[in-house]
């Protein structure tokens, strides 16, 4: 059942950090990843992202195409403990190609780590991912990685974060030595010392970490100490010192520098997740309103995904606990429909890895196993109804029509489209003329296709062949504006549905035909879709 337990899940809650990693890709995300859970004992050595000469491979990337590729494409759920807390950290695909992947994470999330390459500075996925947190209200802590590799001046790095994002960059801790001469860090905590850092080979455990007096410093690195003892003076005199009020106002960022792959700096970094990042809070509704932590059990589902597993061939839903305590085999509802829902198969996730859970509370990440009911952006609850905004859909820019090779597997076929649509892995559209044994495949990116071809000769032995389609923008619309698109002579598009909710979307080719349509038949609905870039 669920127990009320309402102070007990206040309690717990306090307990709890769920957070995200953000960045480009190649800036170390996956690599930071490992080295966290290295560093909070959740493993014994941390992996390679390629996983070469006989390393082993990173615990969050699972998935065969990301250990080839060396990227993440689908989320990935670590839960440790460290210290007195519960950390829930949720890995997410760099690739713009799986922004909504990404996206719907951060709705699950109560802070996020922002990664910046030392060389590159802020780059493109990584504006996109601080615009979402913003506009979610996500507060921010920056790692400056790969400082033991040639990089720019960590000054000319802070001022790119508050010039861009204007946010106000608070140093925790500062480089002694220039990106790709590392002499170590100093905590403006504790300025008196520095800590340096001795690698270990490989970088597969943690970095040897050793305080170094402040005479002994000045006395063994001469002008790196110097000059890192002169910034930090000079930024703190400018007001650069850690305010939380401003922190999770979003105005500001704590900063924090080091290298993922060599350990170095990341067990600062795990601290401040614990000290500075909020714990769980009441959680905003549809329609106005929010859930406070304390009240009877609520849950969002924010990624469905199946074949986690291969000998089991299950399918797997995460519930962030939003308010409440979960206690395994309750029933609870669903609110999209107002079913009841059963919860006795219930996970908590490492990576690929799993086990039973009997409770969780808010921030937690439950995976819910055979959940065929439920789809991305449900709610559950108990008691009191609760129904969480929606999670966005984005504007799709590729699209391809997607066949079966073999017709004698088309039962499969169907079946894996399914489960790949209801994952949110693509977006796929439907039309009376093209039929179900040809739907369309709709991508934010050309990755997505990738991904499709994979699983569905890997997981549904229904391998596929696909063709490209023209379009390259899709507007929203209704039954009238797709019959008017239809019979349209003069523009290049298509009308479809998507699957999904059942929404009419508008393909053109360019946004000429779409202003060419929207000429011909000015009483049309066509409306823009939410766009990965915006």
């Amino acid at each position: 059942m669920i127990a009320p337990g309402g102070g007990r899940a206040a309690s717990e809650a306090g307990r709890r950090r769920t957070f995200a990693v953000i960045s480009h890709p190649d800036a170390g995300k996956s690599t930071l990843t490992e080295a966290l859970a290295l560093h909070a004992q959740a493993i014994t050595e941390a992996g390679a992202v390629h996983g070469k000469s006989g390393r082993r491979g990173v615990a969050s990337d699972w998935m065969e195409m990301e250990k080839a590729r060396g990227i993440s494409v689908t989320s990935a759920v670590l839960q440790f403990a460290y210290r007195d807390c519960v950390l829930n950290l949720l890995d997410t695909p760099g690739h713009a190609d799986f922004s909504e992947d990404t996206y719907r994470v951060l709705a699950a999330v109560d802070c996020a780590v922002m990664l910046i390459d030392a060389a590159k500075g802020l780059e493109e996925q990584t504006r996109k991912l601080f615009d979402v947190c913003r506009h979610r209200g996500i507060p921010v802590i920056t790692f400056i990685n790969k400082w033991d590799r040639p990089g720019r001046e960590a000054l000319e790095l802070l001022d790119e974060i508050e010039r861009e994002f204007r946010l106000k960059p608070t140093p925790v801790t500062w480089p002694v030595g220039t990106a790709g001469y590392m002499r170590g860090l100093v905590d403006a905590r504790e300025p008196d010392r520095m800590l340096r850092f001795t690698r270990v080979p490989g970088g597969t455990h943690e970095a040897v970490e050793e305080p170094i007096p402040v005479e002994q410093a000045a006395a063994e690195e001469g002008t790196d100490w110097e000059q890192a003892a002169e910034e930090l003076a000079l930024l703190q005199a400018e007001g650069a010192e850690f305010d939380r009020p401003s922190f999770l106002a979003g105005t500001s960022t704590p900063v924090f520098f080091g290298s993922a792959i060599s350990n170095i700096g990341v067990r600062l970094l795990l601290d401040a997740v614990v000290d500075l990042a909020p714990p769980p809070g009441a959680r905003e509704l549809e329609g106005g309103g929010s859930r406070p932590v304390d009240a009877p059990f609520s849950g969002l589902v924010f990624k469905v995904q199946a074949n986690m597993d291969p000998a089991h061939r299950d399918r797997i839903a995460f519930l962030r606990v939003c308010s409440g305590v979960f206690q395994r085999g309750a029933t609870v509802t669903r609110a999209a429909s107002g079913r009841s829902f059963s919860t006795k198969y219930a996970h908590s996730v490492f990576g690929q890895d799993r086990s039973m859970v009997e409770t969780a509370y808010p921030g937690d990440v439950v995976g819910l196993v055979n959940a065929a009911a439920l789809r991305v952006g449900d709610t559950l609850y108990e008691g009191l109804p609760a129904l969480f905004p929606p999670l966005p859909t984005f504007a799709p820019e590729h699209f391809a029509v997607v066949r079966p090779v073999d017709f004698s597997r088309s039962k499969q076929f169907r079946r894996g489209i399914t489960q790949l649509d209801e994952e949110g892995v693509v977006q796929v559209l439907v039309s009376d003329v093209r039929g179900d044994q040809a739907p369309v495949l709709a991508a934010v990116g050309p990755m997505q296709f990738d991904v499709v071809t994979a699983r569905m000769e890997g997981e549904f032995s229904a391998p596929v062949r696909l063709e490209a389609l023209p379009y390259h923008l899709a507007r929203a619309t209704d039954a009238a504006g797709a019959a008017a698109l239809n019979r349209s002579r003069l523009v290049k598009g298509e009308a479809l549905t998507r699957i999904r909710d059942k929404a009419q979307l508008a393909l053109f080719t360019d946004r000429w035909q779409a202003n060419s349509f929207e000429r011909e038949f000015p009483d049309a609905l066509l409306e823009h879709l939410l766009a990965a870039h915006e």
